[in-house]
């Protein structure tokens, strides 16, 4: 195993690969990510101005294959999307790693929209959706993001709900016991998006509260907890080889 990941990190050009225990790498030599301490909890952000950069969902490759994991969409995107800033797990999704919820690529909506109650994450409602359309993004509460009607270029659907218009989840307590590593999305603006990933486990709570009284998000979603990873120059978590489902990743304008 010590053998296999020294040679991707010498495949990559010297790429660091660190452990989960040591959670992720300095993130300050990634363009467009940082690292950040926010009430004892650390994290690493990586913020996308859409008017800059533009992000981009993968979950299949031409071929029907799965990308299945934050290294090979950094690897089979070389060159041909230009520079990436980073990859991170985009949403939940189902035993044999197909979205979980609504997910549209390209335009085109490859999986409908998840209404049903069950138990998990991902149906701890509100959930909601993540979109994009031209240089554009929000998030929408699921009902809400329906009625709405819209057409994106990609749209992600996960759970729950960290933050909705200012507000934590309802369903969140002051310091719950659940404590996982999260990473989530968050809309600033109209045109600036953030993701986070956590460092160490956290609560739901404490996750809400750096995308609203911090990051200044009015409206935050969850994506995924203990598989979640990050891709970044110089900055790779171990998940980079973690199988997972659908992936976003943010890259420079062409």
């Amino acid at each position: 195993m010590g053998r296999h990941w020294l040679s991707m990190g010498a495949f990559l050009g010297g790429a660091l690969i660190v452990s989960a225990n040591a959670g992720l790498a300095a993130a300050a030599d990634a363009p467009g990510c940082r690292d950040l301490v926010y009430r004892a909890n650390t994290y690493v952000v990586c913020e996308v101005d859409l008017r800059q950069q533009r992000l981009k969902l993968f979950w299949k490759q031409a071929n029907g294959k799965r990308y299945g994991t934050l290294w090979n969409v950094a690897f089979r995107t070389r060159g041909r999307e230009g520079r990436m800033m980073f990859a991170m797990n985009a949403g939940m999704y189902s035993p044999e790693r197909a979205p979980l919820g609504l997910y549209v690529e390209n335009g085109r909506q490859l999986v409908a929209a998840n209404t049903a109650s069950d138990s998990g994450n991902f149906f701890l409602k509100p959930n909601g959706v993540f979109f994009v359309r031209s240089n554009r993004a929000g998030i929408a509460e699921t009902g809400q993001y329906l009625q709405q009607r819209l057409r994106p270029d990609l749209a992600t659907q996960s759970g729950p709900m960290l933050v909705i218009d200012g507000r934590l989840h309802p369903k969140f307590a002051e310091q719950g016991a659940s404590r996982n590593i999260r990473n989530g999305v968050g809309v600033i603006d109209e045109h600036r998006v953030v993701f986070a990933i956590s460092k160490k486990a956290v609560s739901f709570g404490d996750f809400a509260r750096l995308f609203r009284d911090h990051l200044r998000c009015a409206n935050a979603l969850y994506l995924d907890g203990r598989i979640s990873g990050l891709y970044a120059p110089l900055v790779l978590h171990k998940n980079v080889l973690m199988p997972m489902g659908p992936i976003i990743g943010a890259f420079g304008r062409k």
